[in-house]
């Protein structure tokens, strides 16, 4: 009997998941383990709970708590890998800074940089070597909707995304003929963490819940485009409106329009 379980857990695929600890990593975590996958997650922030519950659908987990901004913190994640086939890697991990670029500690900024694009390219680049030399695996990075529009008070993330979205099509174009795909999921406004980490909370788009999307429901968008291999996908309708609106508008417009949505101290979260 327990070799039969060992031989069971030997054939399960193994996900890697970064800011799983909560938010639409969390979700894709979930979605990976319902569907039948080991795991290992990592983030900036505990992990305990969401070990947890990961567990309770039936995965095996570990975790690591890193700050994945950092060359250490990658290479740490890649030492817990050590070496093993990698069937899936959902490339998360990512944060935003609001407010006036010129009043922003710059160490704030590098760190917005260091985790969107040299964190996330380093890990990519390491797991991605592998998935080729077995010619067999699944990679979706988390772009964002942000990278189509110059993002006024929220410049150097929108910047970030915007690297991010261009590379994930151009890596998956270089990766034609390996049998592995790359997908980039573009989420827009989602109710996590997210805006009360970036400075935001008295922002409009973080007092809108007409423009929120559930993390659940963008992580299952995610992770069935990276299942079926699909190049990239926009989640939810009025942001692919909104994208669409972005590829037509002056930029000097939609820079604008960002700003009405972005400008600190435009709504009270506390007021009525």
């Amino acid at each position: 009997m327990t070799m039969a379980m060992d031989e069971l857990k030997a054939t399960r695929p193994l996900a890697v998941v970064t800011g799983a600890s909560s938010g639409i990593g969390y979700h894709l975590a979930r979605c990976a383990a319902q569907h039948g996958y080991d795991l290992i997650v990592a983030a900036d922030t505990p992990l305990l709970n969401a070990v947890k519950d990961l567990e309770a659908l039936g995965a095996s987990v570990e975790a690591v708590q890193v700050d994945l901004a950092t060359t250490d913190g990658v290479q740490q994640l890649i030492n817990c890998i050590d070496g093993r086939a990698v069937d899936a890697l959902m490339a998360n991990a990512g944060h935003g800074l609001g407010g006036s670029f010129l009043q922003q500690d710059f160490k704030a900024v590098l760190h917005v940089i260091n985790t969107n694009i040299t964190g996330t390219v380093h890990l990519i680049q390491q797991v991605a070597r592998g998935m080729v030399a077995r010619a067999r695996g699944r990679i979706l990075i988390t772009g964002s909707i942000a990278g189509f529009q110059p993002g006024s008070f929220h410049a150097v993330y929108n910047g970030s995304k915007a690297f991010i979205d261009s590379f994930s099509i151009a890596l998956r174009n270089e990766l034609k003929g390996t049998e592995v795909t790359v997908s980039c999921l573009m989420p827009g406004p989602t109710d996590t963490e997210f805006f009360e980490r970036a400075g935001m909370e008295t922002t409009k788009v973080a007092n809108d819940p007409r423009m929120m999307m559930q993390p659940e429901d963008v992580a299952r968008i995610g992770f069935q485009a990276m299942l079926k291999g699909e190049a990239d996908v926009v989640a939810g309708l009025r942001n692919k409106l909104q994208v669409a609106m972005s590829k037509v508008m002056p930029a000097q417009a939609a820079a604008q329009m960002h700003r009405k949505l972005a400008e600190p101290g435009k709504v009270d979260p506390g007021g009525a």
